[in-house]
């Protein structure tokens, strides 16, 4: 359980990044959370976790904006008062292009906010969390299962990846586990709208579990990393993609 624990989740209005908004709260966290468009949503999960007993906040925020996480920190810390997560799973993944027709304006933008957001808000976690806290910064499988298109979506994230293994070096004599989880395909807006059903129904068939991942079966993971049963893990990357990679 997370009684008493508070929590920062970027991204964490919609698909994956809600369901960890979600379970960290179910499991007694105060969460808070930016998002970048949707007043809608973010107010959705507001009152979704509200219903349910627990309680959670929201921040409007651009992570790609040079003060983004500095931003992000401030407000989680006004609204907190003190921080024992933080789990990284904003990111940018534009349609699929070649590495020869990728814009430069496009692979500075993901690589914005999906690596140097990340990188951000480890280094003010750092000086905000307290001991025994917990990092979890949110990968893909496409870092081992690379593929046409993806090159500026890959690299940001094989960059999250070294990221989590050097924190976890580095904060570890503080008691701070950092780790990434890698999700496969995992049954969201984004990926149904970047995806063909005869993809998505490929990708089913060589996945040895036999479905798309949901959003809460990589909460969960999450959830468990961030509580005490993971306190001996740290400087890992577990993947949940049901064996697809």
């Amino acid at each position: 359980m997370l009684t008493g624990k508070n929590a920062v989740v970027t991204g964490g209005s919609r698909g994956i990044g809600r369901a960890i908004v979600e379970r960290l709260c179910r499991d007694g966290a105060h969460v808070v959370f930016n998002y970048a468009t949707s007043d809608e949503a973010a107010e959705d999960v507001v009152r979704t976790v509200r219903d349910k007993g627990g309680e959670a906040s929201a921040v409007r925020l651009d992570l790609a904006a040079p003060d983004g996480a500095q931003q992000l920190m401030e407000a989680a810390e006004e609204r907190l008062g003190g921080l024992d997560i933080l789990v990284n799973n904003a990111a940018l993944c534009f349609t699929p292009s070649l590495i020869v027709d990728t814009a430069p304006e496009v692979f500075d933008k993901v690589m914005a906010v999906n690596t140097r957001a990340v990188f951000l808000t480890i280094r003010h976690a750092a000086e905000r969390m307290r001991d025994g806290g917990r990092i979890v910064n949110i990968s893909t499988a496409n870092t081992v299962r690379p593929g046409p298109g993806i090159s500026a979506y890959a690299a940001s994230k094989g960059a999250v990846e070294q990221l989590t293994a050097i924190a976890a070096r580095e904060l570890g004599g503080r008691g701070i586990t950092v780790n990434t989880v890698s999700p496969g395909a995992t049954d969201t807006e984004l990926l149904r709208g970047a995806n063909p059903p005869e993809a998505l129904d490929a990708v089913v068939g060589m996945t040895p579990l036999g479905r798309l991942g949901e959003p809460a079966d990589v909460a969960d993971v999450v959830a468990f990393l961030a509580g005490h049963d993971g306190r001996w893990i740290t400087g890992q990357n577990v993947r949940a993609t049901g064996g697809l990679a």
